[in-house]
């Protein structure tokens, strides 16, 4: 008896998992499927960049140069698609499932084999998708919000591959909301009540929700743009008695509250980064709560918005403005909290907190964008023009990407025990900050001049600031092949050993657990005062 008790002894004090490639096709671990989901996001990443490389190619002069039109609008579409549902989305899911089980002291998340399979059917879904490129018309040519009669009629056979890749990817989001919400709700240590709850843990819990909420309503818009492409249905056709529009609104029903997805856990990560390197408690915490709620709510009211040109009625035009313009306000309490967080604060200026700051920076300048462009009138001139597109990579890139970024440096040392090379950080960090405003800023001025989107040529008077913006594209690309060494660096242990806390002025459960955060954590919930 007393060898079985010493095996069971020895058994609680090692970490036990298989080796090799089983262990990560049949992991049940968060920490495994954050870490599978991170680095599979970081792939997307380089592969939908090398596709914005190729559009930035061909822009880089007037005329047509380097690929044909039909090319330029499958790497137009195809870089979109691959950029939020398989770099941002998961990128975030990698994080969720590696940190809110540490955030509220649980041992896993509470479904991990649905864990697992959430994960492991998106490699799938984007094989299908690349896969799509070598048909022989080429993949989907018709822009990521695939638009009917474009995707309906005027495509090729890919649109079939193209539909299912994205209810795979669909199924697979709703999976990994339900799991982060049935942990959050079930699995929170003793003491933990929800106004104690870490501000990561509280964003994702609300972008679960949005996930469930509209993930199924684009399921029914591809589903009706293939019955219509393949079995003669006709929902958004006008001469079977469908409406083209109709498409606009079920797909812009899902792709507001979808950008919210997209930037909600940012919130989040910025509001823990912050109150470390400022020293300070977040400030107004139960306000930002409220605000990261208020805003999921009105990210359903506001839709339209990308439809003003489609001649809705003027009480349509007012009241989506208006709502528009509601939604600016909980995002600028947000932003209003973290600088009051920073206010008289002992800011110590490490890069998590360097990114964090280009985060806020950045990001509302594409929030003042994005006012500019709720104003209905000046809409009609902005549409469809760059200054859309630099709205959007505004907040998407130095606003989701900047914060995944700012997120692997925070919690890198945590994940791997090892400090990562100070100096490739900041030369990533600066390569990074210079390029990506070379890039997306000289698009206001092209948009504002009139310089219409997803056009593989343009008029002359855009040469100039067309070449730089492909330079800064390059450049900024580039920039990104300095994380990867770093991270490569850093995961094969090389660097500084960390401590439990890594950072002075860091708080919270995750902060307890030894750097490299043990295989299984918490057996015995931890108490929270």
């Amino acid at each position: 008896m007393s060898s079985v008790a010493d095996d069971l002894h020895h058994d609680e004090h090692h970490d036990h998992k298989p080796a090799g490639i089983m262990r990560w096709l049949l992991t049940t671990n968060h920490k495994d499927i954050g870490t599978l989901y991170l680095w599979f996001a970081f792939i997307m990443f380089l592969v939908g960049g090398a596709m914005a490389m190729v559009i930035r190619a061909e822009l880089f002069q007037p005329g047509l140069q380097i690929v044909e039109p039909n090319f330029f609008n499958q790497m137009t579409t195809v870089h979109g698609l691959i950029m939020v549902f398989g770099a941002v989305m998961p990128a975030f899911t990698g994080l969720a499932n590696w940190m809110v089980p540490l955030m509220i002291g649980a041992p896993d998340m509470a479904l991990p084999r649905m864990n697992n399979w959430s994960f492991w059917i998106l490699p799938g879904a984007f094989l299908i998708l690349l896969a799509s490129l070598f048909l022989e018309g080429g993949g989907p040519n018709f822009g990521w919000t695939f638009y009917a009669p474009l995707s309906t009629t005027f495509s090729n056979d890919s649109t079939a591959l193209f539909v299912f890749s994205v209810h795979i990817m669909g199924i697979s989001s709703i999976m990994g909301a339900i799991n982060v919400i049935v942990t959050i709700f079930n699995m929170r240590a003793p003491g933990m009540t929800w106004m104690k709850m870490p501000m990561f843990v509280w964003t994702w819990l609300i972008t679960a929700f949005l996930l469930i909420a509209v993930m199924p309503v684009l399921a029914g818009a591809v589903t009706m743009v293939l019955t219509d492409k393949y079995f003669g249905t006709s929902f958004f056709d006008a001469a079977g008695g469908g409406d083209p529009v109709l498409f606009q609104h079920i797909f812009w029903f899902f792709g507001h509250p979808e950008v919210y997805i997209m930037i909600l856990p940012a919130f989040g990560i910025i509001s823990h980064i912050v109150p470390t390197f400022s020293r300070k408690k977040l400030f107004g915490y139960s306000s930002m709560v409220y605000a990261t709620a208020s805003i999921a709510l009105l990210s359903f009211i506001v839709w339209a918005h990308h439809m003003f040109t489609t001649g809705m009625p003027l009480f349509a035009e007012m009241f989506f403005m208006f709502a528009t313009m509601l939604i600016s306000v909980p995002t600028g309490v947000k932003v209003f909290n973290w600088v009051a967080t920073m206010w008289r604060g002992s800011i110590s200026y490490e890069m998590p907190m360097m990114f964090a700051l280009a985060f806020i920076v950045l990001f509302t300048i594409g929030g003042f964008s994005g006012l500019m462009l709720a104003i209905t009138p000046v809409d009609f001139q902005y549409h469809d023009t760059y200054f859309v597109v630099a709205h959007f990579h505004y907040v998407l890139v130095t606003g989701a990407v900047f914060s995944i970024m700012a997120a692997v440096y925070y919690w890198l040392p945590k994940w791997c025990g090892k400090m990562y090379d100070e100096t490739l950080a900041k030369w990533h960090f600066w390569c990074s900050m210079i390029s990506v405003n070379l890039l997306f800023f000289p698009m206001h001025f092209v948009g504002l001049a009139g310089m219409p989107r997803r056009i593989p040529d343009y008029a002359l008077q855009f040469a100039d600031f067309n070449k730089w913006i492909s330079i800064g594209g390059f450049a900024f690309g580039l920039s990104q092949l300095i994380f990867l060494a770093l991270v490569i660096k850093a995961s094969r242990k090389q660097g500084e050993p960390a401590t439990a806390q890594v950072w002075e002025g860091a708080e919270g459960l995750e902060w307890e657990v030894p750097s490299p955060a043990p295989y299984h954590t918490f057996e015995t919930p931890p108490e929270v005062k």
